[in-house]
């Protein structure tokens, strides 16, 4: 049977320039939907903007099914049977328990030592794993203090995107510059963490900034007696052999994580087959674990990447990566540039698809110049990494904390994520572009 789309139906002239921009009317109004979370829920709306395109014929079911990223599911599933396991022993529970016994209660040192820990974590885990260990343990914190828990949810996850640009295998627009880009672990280090480091510093001290001026670090719980006493009531009901057995799965889980370059095997086909060896290790009920993990979530990345997959087919990503690079006529503002306009893309959409594009014209860039363009792939690398903060869709981790949060009854709306992502994002991108613009031009290192 001859297959025919429905553009073809109706008589429309299927041409590239018409898919183009069909393609961007779809992610458009897709994301419309997206923001106006008042009418509409932001999972159907992708699902409904992803499967639009296949509908019409822009992206044949065998195109979209190659549009997911597969990895990302894998990884996401994965990981979240694993923690789904760990919840069930206890383990979050003492966890929290021993957070609040730290910080004694005072939001401060919640949002510091929370942000902190997983700005370190996020270097040298996925962002994704480091979010979905966190947040747990973090909004059974708070609620026990009687606190929002959305704010701290939010500078948690936006830590969790600094932390992990810091390396080579922190986040996935990393590991497509240092594959392409030639760059291995060590020149990560060399030029991208000590920026890291102080641009996380002053992303917590924008972090304070914001909460003091929304008096979300006011305590809610002050006597010093009553903490204790929440403490003691706070008794962890914990089984230690299903505990045992899921720390030993995450541990190695953790462990197979850095050695998937030599093993050649990706992040997600790793945590999908630790996942169902800790399930038949314990003998857990599935039907039980499985109700812990956010399908939700992964429908909106199913949505999601058909609708970003369409523009990638039709070439969107390398008409504007082609469009970046005709602005990039001299060293010194190249960076700010490049920087600034992969942090905004990287914001809005997927970053993977756009680094993937950009890498690659920056290969033929390279050819055209004679000045040194290393410089342009660390810019690419700050902006696409860190203009993730932008909105509650720019990076995998934050639509992740953003399930986690609804399932505990604490929805982050897309304007709330937008109030503090955009401040810090801009905040963040601005310092780090800045430190490398002097690193390399001012001190010529």
């Amino acid at each position: 049977m001859e297959h025919h789309t429905l553009l073809e139906v109706f008589g429309i002239p299927i041409n590239h320039t018409i898919l183009f921009w069909l393609s961007v009317a779809i992610f458009i109004g897709t994301y419309a939907m997206i923001v106006a979370e008042k009418f509409f829920h932001r999972v159907p709306a992708a699902l409904f903007g992803g499967f639009l395109a296949v509908f019409i014929g822009l992206l044949s079911p065998k195109l979209a099914w190659e549009s997911i990223d597969h990895n990302t599911i894998f990884l996401l599933l994965g990981m979240m049977v694993i923690v789904s396991v760990l919840i069930e022993s206890g383990f979050f529970s003492i966890l929290s328990l021993k957070a609040l016994q730290i910080t004694k209660g005072e939001p401060l040192k919640i949002l510091v030592v929370f942000t902190l820990l997983t700005g370190v974590l996020s270097a040298f885990l996925d962002n994704v794993t480091t979010v979905l260990f966190m947040i747990p343990i973090l909004i059974g914190l708070t609620a026990r203090l009687k606190l929002n828990p959305i704010p701290y949810v939010i500078a948690t996850v936006l830590a969790s995107n600094i932390g992990g640009t810091a390396t080579l295998i922190g986040d996935p627009p990393n590991i497509i510059i240092g594959s392409l880009g030639h760059f291995t672990f060590m020149d990560f280090i060399v030029n991208i963490a000590p920026i890291i480091i102080l641009t996380h510093i002053v992303g917590t001290i924008a972090f304070i900034f914001y909460m003091k001026v929304r008096g979300d670090l006011k305590p809610k719980m002050t006597d010093e007696a009553e903490i204790e006493e929440l403490i003691k009531e706070q008794k962890a009901e914990y089984d230690i052999q299903l505990m045992r057995k899921g720390l030993i799965i995450f541990g190695i889980t953790i462990l197979l994580f850095f050695m998937h370059h030599i093993l050649h095997l990706e992040a997600g086909t790793i945590a999908l087959f630790m996942a169902s060896i800790l399930l038949l290790w314990t003998r857990e009920d599935p039907e039980r674990i499985f109700e812990r993990v956010e399908w939700t979530t992964l429908m909106f990345f199913v949505g999601l990447f058909i609708v970003i997959g369409g523009m990638e087919h039709t070439g969107v990503f390398e008409e504007v990566a082609h469009i970046t690079s005709g602005l990039l006529k001299e060293p010194m503002s190249s960076i700010l540039i490049l920087g600034g306009l992969s942090a905004i893309i990287s914001g809005i959409v997927d970053n993977i698809p756009f680094t993937m594009a950009m890498a690659n014209v920056l290969i033929d860039f390279a050819k055209t110049v004679n000045w040194n363009t290393e410089p342009l792939w660390w810019a690419l690398a700050l902006g696409a990494c860190l203009g993730g903060n932008l909105t509650i869709i720019g990076a995998s981790a934050n639509v992740v904390a953003a399930g986690l949060a609804e399932r505990e009854g604490y929805p982050i709306k897309f304007v709330d994520f937008l109030k503090m992502g955009t401040p810090v994002t801009i905040v963040t991108v601005v310092f780090a572009l800045a430190l490398l613009w002097l690193k390399y031009y001012i001190f010529g290192v």
